[in-house]
């Protein structure tokens, strides 16, 4: 996916996840944009690492800044805490010039929305990092972690997470795993 093509989806999305009551700081977008792509298989084609409020893309950051530069987006801050994402001035001219994009991926945007926008940043955290710990490599087996073992190694990485927190983010990720199946992209 091609850097404007990357920031019309993320700018739609940031749109949607407003549309359905989320703060859409910059945490709500990194962790909704990981997601969409780890969960639902949409093409971004950042790289996340595991980081200190769990995943993060500092591609994904750098598109932000670029994005805004571009007056794509725009940062309204809100004291006491941080900003929210809003569409900048330029923001039409960049959704009329890749109109296909979000048509393309509305489905998995809308259903991201939907499920994420209500939470807050801790539960992203949370639901983000048992994503992450779901599809980490355990060596060279490929074999699937028990909702148990996947629960202790969000506490191992994330001690400030109790194990009772890592087991509700772990379940409500296999749920929202059941609802996202016919949404997954397939290559």
């Amino acid at each position: 996916m091609q850097q404007f093509q990357r920031a019309i989806v993320v700018l739609t999305l940031g749109n949607k996840l407003r549309s359905q009551g989320s703060w859409t700081g910059e945490t709500h977008l990194q962790k909704a944009t990981y997601v969409m792509q780890e969960l639902l298989r949409v093409p971004t084609g950042f790289e996340f690492v595991l980081y200190k409020h769990g995943p993060f893309s500092f591609d994904l950051r750098a598109l932000l800044s670029s994005m805004e530069a571009d007056s794509f987006i725009r940062w309204v801050p809100q004291h006491p805490y941080g900003p929210t994402m809003e569409a900048g001035g330029s923001a039409e001219q960049l959704l009329t010039q890749f109109p296909k994009k979000p048509i393309e991926y509305s489905r998995q945007i809308d259903f991201v929305a939907r499920k994420l926008g209500p939470y807050r940043v801790t539960d992203l955290e949370k639901l983000a990092t048992a994503l992450y710990v779901t599809h980490e490599r355990n060596g060279t087996a490929h074999e699937r972690r028990t909702a148990r073992e996947r629960a202790a190694r969000i506490n191992e990485l994330k001690p400030h997470i109790s194990i009772a927190e890592a087991q509700r983010a772990v379940a409500d990720l296999d749920e929202l795993t059941i609802e996202a199946a016919p949404l997954i992209l397939h290559d």
